[in-house]
């Protein structure tokens, strides 16, 4: 019972953690103003090394920097304690330092006693090279280091954050985890900027520990020879040693923090912290420890030197090489005892006389042909070359086909149906970093790729010069370049967006299936959306199909949906505009028609977000008539004609986009579709409107007017 409270008043201690900072925080300005006895003083400088174990031991035992935010905040109060125990110390020793070297409690007389031998000319030289260590070395590079970090990470946050939108496009991460790690790139560089800030206040306080000693030295023996008529000897044996265990006992905890700011901006993001680092990195190979031990051990034969001390340690390096050899053999044998390799069509290599075919070779040989030999073609394949293997072998740590999963979902959620397996096959007639891209068995993407680089995409804006293979993003066809894995952050702080191998194949899977929507939807997709309908509003679908119209029809009118780029996820607004048209026309255009009237909402909302006012182009009155004209004589357009309409509104799009807008054109009725499929393949960023598809609750800004070419 006794135990459960006291763990239920810790939990309620660390809940209530907001208290416990401004409660040090009034300690500190305590001491600074109120005489403490030498008790409080031995506890408050107990406190203060512990605190800066404490904080270094988090430090070593975190596995990135983000795990230890709070760190710049804690050095900041951690440094004022320590000059506010100087201040208070300061004031004791100065009031009853002639009484003796344990005027300021137990802990300052051991540090100018026991640690420095009661000497304090040694207690000056230690003091100094304590002050020196962390001054001019550790924090200075430390502050170094800082400044460059903060810069860096502030200049890669840009790529940082394009990183992530590709990961989310391609589907392999979904909208919690993009936020998630976007909200890491801000904390990363709020880090970096605060220990930048942070460095100071050490660096502060090592200048601040020198002047403090002087200032106690001088002040002690005035104090001490003046008003106390103390000889000199005895002053400055007093006050010497009581400022020198005051600066020790201070300075040791201000070297440990130092340190520990030193390894938070030193350390690196990994799933291993600095004791597994260590040991994974430095201690992982045999050549290393084996040319150490060898070295030790010919030191150790010279007649003259520790033989002893120098053979026992290259004795335990060389039996540290053998043991990482081992170990590393072992481990190379299970791995391949358990991972067999597939023969080069993908099937396990049967067991047999070599050159002699097996009984089921044989057995196959002599069974005739049916119709189960006749394969079915895949509706989406991917075909890669051997070397692309690992990408989709889950055993090699292959992320394709995870990410492939996660663009199935994404588009899914998004499209509105369900996006058809991808089915995976390697292709020995492919160069070996080659990948193909099939829809019902026709190629429509192909690209060479290199699995063990990154690639560094150029967004439009970037900042100096990067060494790579120069190559073109297969899914938009931007300037990008391969490059090595170690120049990732290189190339995220000059802009690039920098994707592995795997994202570059899923986002021109994912681009690919959305801009080919359309083909993926048969009959029986869209019979499971009227089954999934017909559950939640069974009169809605009943009847509709074939006494309204045919199933065929409402796929024609979804698949031109979807070459619009419109989702179908509304499928009750669609279905109930259908069965009001379907009694007057079973022409799919005009159906079309109707139900992007239906969907007028949604599609300006997709194009245009929340904004109450839409930017839009038009066409004079002039042209559109003579368009309609054209459009009912079934001439066509005449290409000079065509070819000025199509480059005036190539110009107003790239206008738009330039300014970060959406293009939109709006058009009467008649002409909608006409025009959209005039522009669809010239001008994919043109979005082509109706006039009756403007919701009510929006305002039209006409930015650029197409006239009538002269």
């Amino acid at each position: 019972m006794a135990e459960a409270t006291v763990l239920d008043t810790a939990r309620q201690i660390s809940r209530n953690g907001l208290i416990g900072a401004p409660l040090l925080l009034v300690s500190i300005l305590a001491m600074v103003v109120v005489p403490m006895p030498p008790f409080l003083l031995d506890l408050f400088f107990t406190f203060n090394i512990a605190l800066s174990l404490i904080v270094i031991l988090s430090g070593v035992y975190a596995k990135r920097p983000l795990d230890f935010a709070v760190f710049p905040t804690i050095l900041l109060i951690a440094t004022l304690l320590r000059l506010a125990l100087n201040i208070a110390s300061t004031r004791v020793v100065l009031l009853e330092g002639h009484t003796g070297t344990n005027a300021a409690g137990d802990v300052i007389e051991a540090f100018g006693d026991f640690v420095v031998g009661g000497n304090y000319a040694v207690g000056l030289v230690v003091f100094a090279i304590l002050v020196i260590i962390n001054f001019v070395v550790v924090t200075k590079g430390a502050g170094r280091i800082s400044e460059v970090s903060a810069r860096f990470t502030l200049d890669a946050m840009p790529g940082k954050q394009m990183a992530i939108d590709a990961d989310l496009n391609a589907g392999a991460i979904d909208q919690d985890e993009a936020m998630r790690r976007r909200a890491d790139v801000v904390a990363e560089a709020d880090f970096y900027g605060s220990m930048d800030g942070a460095s100071k206040f050490v660096r502060g306080d090592a200048i601040a520990g020198i002047l403090i000693l002087f200032i106690n030295i001088v002040g002690g023996l005035a104090i001490g020879i003046l008003q106390h008529e103390m000889e000199f000897s005895d002053a400055m044996r007093n006050y010497t040693l009581l400022t020198i265990g005051d600066g020790l006992v201070a300075q040791i905890p201000s070297l440990i923090l130092s340190t520990a700011a030193a390894i938070m901006v030193t350390r690196v993001s990994s799933e291993e912290d600095m004791g597994q680092q260590f040991s994974s990195q430095m201690f992982s190979s045999p050549r290393a420890l084996g040319v150490t031990a060898g070295v030790i051990g010919s030191l150790g034969l010279i007649p003259g030197m520790p033989n002893l001390v120098f053979l026992t340690i290259a004795a335990l390096a060389g039996g540290a090489a053998y043991y990482v050899t081992t170990r590393a053999t072992d481990d190379e044998a299970v791995a391949g005892v358990e991972s067999l390799p597939p023969s080069a069509g993908g099937q396990p290599v049967q067991s047999g006389q070599q050159g002699e075919p097996s009984q089921e070779e044989v057995a196959d040989e002599n069974k005739e042909l049916s119709w189960d030999d006749v394969q079915p073609v895949d509706v989406i394949g991917l075909e890669v070359g051997y070397k692309l293997i690992p990408l989709v072998d889950k055993n090699q740590n292959g992320q394709l086909m995870a990410r492939i999963k996660g663009i199935r979902k994404k588009l899914t959620q998004e499209i509105g149906f369900l996006i058809p397996p991808v089915h995976i096959r390697d292709n020995l007639e492919l160069s070996p970093g080659t990948y193909r891209i099939t829809l019902m068995g026709v190629a429509v993407g192909e690209a060479d790729i290199y699995p063990d680089r990154e690639m560094a995409i150029n967004p439009g804006q970037v900042f100096g010069t990067l060494q790579g293979t120069p190559t073109k993003d297969p899914a938009f066809g931007m300037d990008a370049l391969w490059i090595d894995p170690s120049q990732r952050e290189q190339a995220q702080t000059m802009g690039y967006t920098v994707v592995d191998a795997s994202t570059v194949v899923a986002t021109h899977i994912s681009q690919i299936l959305q801009s080919q929507a359309c083909d993926l939807l048969g009959r029986e997709e869209v019979q499971h959306l009227l089954d999934g309908l017909g559950t939640s509003a069974p009169k809605l679908v009943e009847g509709l199909v074939p006494d309204v119209m045919p199933l065929g029809t409402i796929q024609k009118v979804l698949r031109n949906l979807l070459e619009e780029n419109i989702p179908i996820r509304d499928m009750r607004t669609i279905i109930e505009t259908l069965a009001v048209e379907g009694t007057r026309s079973q022409d799919p255009d005009v159906l079309t028609a109707a139900v992007r009237v239906s969907l007028g909402r949604m599609i300006v909302q997709n194009i245009n977000g929340l904004s109450p006012e839409l930017s839009v182009i038009s066409l004079d009155p002039s042209l559109e008539q003579l368009l309609q004209e054209s459009m009912q004589s079934g001439g066509g357009l005449e290409p000079g004609l065509a070819e000025r309409i199509h480059q005036s509104l190539l110009e107003s799009a790239q206008r738009q986009e330039m300014a970060g807008q959406p293009a939109v054109l709006l058009v009467s009725a008649p002409l909608r579709p006409m025009l959209a499929r005039f522009v669809r393949n010239t001008v994919p960023n043109l979005h082509v409107l109706s006039y009756n598809e403007m919701p009510d609750n929006r305002q039209i800004k006409i930015i650029a007017n197409i006239g009538r070419p002269e």
